[in-house]
């Protein structure tokens, strides 16, 4: 019996774009997508960026799709990481962006690949499933980034654009992952309902206007409100550079003078960046007895973050100094930068370029020690820099007891470049994601606190020295982000590639 219409695919296995106007086209898309992060932030780009791409994907075989995906890896990766050759010139940047690029090129395939199976397999799932399957295999491209390889770079996470956007929101119920998941399902929602023309099919619409509505309509999830802590983030502004001519002390230096603008206040926790502090105070006696200075004139520990050294190994440590000149509370780099904090291969990519390589001389070696102390009582979560972009450090925070999270940073290598704000962008995310105040505190700026809806509280300009003391909210809590996001990335990388294998295989014997 011949098979019935409706079983037909809607539409040939053909692009919708041709080659030489898609692969321009997916270009145009990673402009638009960097312009959705700072210092742009017009986070609508993102949605855009995202049709302009799958519609070029589309009937694509695995050449055509990776020529297609890798210049929109290019494109995006070209802006949004330019920042890298502010110091170090372009080669950095160029390597970064070309491996960024060819990793961007080979997983996206399987979203053009799904446009081809798909249908073939089950026609009738044109409309909802492909779309859903669709968003689920580029949420897995933006995780393959973010964990592969020496331990990735989850920098272009789509999601991570709507710091000031109003699907923000919806990371506190389903984590960063979970949004990008919404917001491509969403827009490949609305490309099927205009292929298939279902508009004035109501029952084919539920599914677009619903994901729409989630993402424009979600709370925030309710945390509980636990108290108050005065804590001074102080931004020293001082020569913390790579390059930067350094004197003795000069940081710590530069550091206790922005503290001592707010002498004889009541504080109940001071912060310094990453990077405050010269010399590390466990082999130091003159740093020892300045931090202690401090503290004791405060009274109130201070937690500042420094180089440190036991053994023979070298590590991004974050310390709770007390008034007893003791720091029994440290916390190590979960993620030390590769080609910056250490290099992976060391042999390798020092025959490829000795003279960058040769700059790099410590080797940081990643932290085991929970992202955690506690003040009185009051857990506070923390994230040393770059660490802010990985989902496990914060998480394991949250769930250790954090009632707010402090980042500290050292962006002083990046001035007057959009480093420092998307980085900022990122920990506003995280504290609309945990339902937590976020104190983010920078060497040179720009610092801010946050509050847990991801508002400012208040903030200090790069290039300035100064102190932020404020009565930071306190939360607890769990939000469901915290909770069901491992588990929405757990589910979306397996249901994902299952579905689009099993397609496969039934394509194949249809």
């Amino acid at each position: 019996m011949p098979e019935r219409a409706t079983d037909a695919p809607a539409r040939p296995l053909t692009p919708l774009l041709p080659l030489w106007i898609a692969a321009p086209a997916a270009g145009a898309a990673g402009l638009l997508m960097s312009l959705a992060f700072p210092a742009v932030a017009a986070w609508p780009l993102a949605l855009v960026a995202v049709a302009i791409m799958l519609t070029a994907l589309i009937g694509r075989r695995i050449g055509g799709a990776m020529l297609v995906s890798g210049v929109y890896g290019l494109a995006l990766f070209s802006v949004l990481v330019s920042w890298t050759a502010r110091y170090l010139g372009p080669v950095p940047w160029l390597a970064l962006t070309v491996l960024e690029a060819a990793l961007t090129a080979v997983a996206l395939v399987p979203v053009a690949l799904a446009y081809r199976w798909l249908p073939r397999a089950w026609p009738r799932s044109q409309a909802v499933v492909l779309p859903l399957v669709v968003a689920a295999l580029w949420t897995i491209h933006e995780l393959f980034l973010g964990n592969w390889p020496y331990g990735g770079f989850p920098w272009a996470r789509m999601g991570m654009t709507q710091s000031e956007g109003p699907f923000a929101p919806v990371a506190s119920w389903a984590g960063v992952s979970g949004l990008t998941f919404l917001m491509v399902a969403a827009v490949a929602l609305v490309i099927e309902t205009v292929r298939l023309r279902t508009w004035h099919r109501p029952v084919l619409l539920i599914a677009p206007v619903a994901t729409v509505l989630v993402l424009f309509l979600t709370p925030l999830f309710p945390t509980v409100d636990s108290g108050r802590m005065r804590i001074a983030a102080v931004q020293g502004n001082g020569t913390t550079g790579y390059f930067d001519e350094r004197e003795p002390y000069g940081v710590i230096t530069a550091q206790k003078a922005a503290t001592d603008t707010i002498q004889g206040e009541d504080v109940d926790l001071i912060v310094w960046p990453e990077g405050g502090v010269d010399y590390d105070p466990f082999l130091d006696p003159a740093t020892a007895r300045r931090l202690t200075r401090i503290v004791n004139s405060f009274e109130a520990p201070l937690l500042a973050n420094t180089a440190t050294m036991r053994g023979d190994e070298y590590f991004n440590t974050s310390f709770l100094w007390t008034e007893d000149g003791t720091a029994p509370q440290q916390h190590d780099k979960r993620h030390p930068v590769p080609f910056g904090e250490y290099v992976p291969d060391r042999d390798f990519y020092y025959a490829l370029a000795p003279d960058l390589i040769g700059l790099i001389g410590r080797e940081y070696t990643p932290g085991m020690n929970p992202p955690l102390v506690e003040v009185d009582g009051t857990g506070v979560g923390l994230a040393i820099c770059f660490d802010v972009i990985y989902d496990e450090v914060i998480r394991e925070g949250v769930t250790g007891g954090a009632e707010v999270l402090v980042f500290q940073t050292n962006n002083a290598d990046f001035r007057g470049t959009d480093e420092n704000l998307q980085q900022l962008a990122f920990a506003r995310m995280r504290a609309i994601e945990t339902g937590r105040s976020v104190v983010n505190v920078s060497t040179v700026g720009t610092s801010q606190i946050i509050r847990p809806d991801g508002s400012t509280v208040a903030s200090l300009d790069a290039d300035e020295a100064g102190a932020l003391l404020e009565d930071v909210e306190l939360r607890s809590g769990l939000t469901a982000g915290v909770v069901l996001g491992p588990w929405i990335q757990l589910t979306i990388v397996i249901s994902g590639p299952l579905i689009l294998l099993l397609a496969g295989l039934r394509a194949r014997l249809r």
